[in-house]
């Protein structure tokens, strides 16, 4: 069984639950920006957490079945055709062999998810079949015209129980980081409620946010340091870049904040110009200590 692409869109990669225990040799955990979204499309085809999906970046995606399988679309909203025929989004839809898949452009969100039964069955790399796209660690990033190989069904279709809903507004929750001692306490409540824009270089690598720039407490460089997935970074810029799952090591620029995991699947779906809010928790405790965020998780 494979699918073959016709239209890879501008960025297609294949991403699981990620690549664990490598950070301390710089190889960072890859896998699905949108987790949740991953999970519901694998769910709905009868795939476990842990099988291979096709992440797409705003721009959609063509592919072509060789045998009957079920698909499912999930995460950023798109239109998706069977043969040229409106399908559900979001629902496991039944696709027979030879038939033409179209993801449409994003229109809500930023990345969509396809899973097919029996997962997307590249060779692991390191424990898993996602793409780094920072050191490109893992399977290429899908090109038109490949064929992708896909495993055996092991469980049944689910219909639809529980979906992902994101709440409008966006706001991201930032606790401090084990550098936050490098800006001021007035600072650090300044960030509570303030709005930045999602600027357009933002990827899977970072969420970077554009707003007032952040004055630093203290001067000078950091040796780099390795950091955990959501490290939120203050680059001499003074506009904050929050790391996401293709993240490298600090360049010597402080961690000041650390965002609430579960608000990384909303960085994953906000667009170039969206504005976002900040919710800063607590002052106590800032300046923890490089422990906090050196972490090889």
């Amino acid at each position: 069984m494979t699918l073959e692409v016709l239209d890879a869109g501008t960025l297609t990669t294949i991403q699981d639950l990620g690549r664990f225990g490598h950070a301390h040799l710089g190889v960072p955990r890859a896998g699905a920006l949108d987790a949740p979204a991953a999970a519901l499309a694998n769910r709905l085809v009868g795939n476990g957490r842990a099988a291979a999906v096709l992440e797409t970046t705003l721009s959609g995606l063509t592919l072509r079945t060789h045998q009957a399988r079920t698909i499912a679309v999930t995460g950023a909203t798109c239109e998706v055709t069977v043969d040229g025929r409106a399908v559900a989004h979001s629902e496991p839809v039944s696709v027979r062999a030879g038939a033409t898949v179209e993801l449409g452009r994003a229109s809500i969100g930023v990345r969509t998810y396809l899973a097919v039964g029996g997962g997307i069955a590249v060779p692991p790399v390191l424990g898993s079949r996602s793409t780094d796209t920072l050191a490109w660690v893992g399977p290429p990033r899908v090109r038109d015209g490949v064929r992708l190989p896909v495993g055996t069904c092991e469980g049944s279709p689910a219909p639809l129980d529980v979906g992902v809903r994101r709440p409008a507004g966006a706001h991201l929750r930032i606790a401090p980081g084990p550098r936050s001692d490098w800006i001021s306490d007035q600072a650090w409540r300044d960030l509570d409620h303030a709005e930045f824009t999602v600027a357009a270089d933002s990827n899977r690598v970072g969420l970077r946010l554009h707003g007032p720039p952040l004055d630093r407490a203290r001067t000078g460089e950091l040796a780099s340091e390795g950091i955990v997935l959501g490290a939120v970074q203050l680059p001499p810029s003074g506009q904050l870049v929050v790391f996401l799952h293709d993240h490298p090591v600090t360049g010597g620029y402080p961690v000041i904040g650390l965002l609430e995991p579960d608000d990384l699947a909303i960085c994953a779906q906000l667009r170039p110009g969206e504005r976002v809010e900040l919710r800063g928790q607590s002052s106590s405790g800032r300046g923890a200590g490089p422990s906090a965020g050196s972490s090889t998780a």
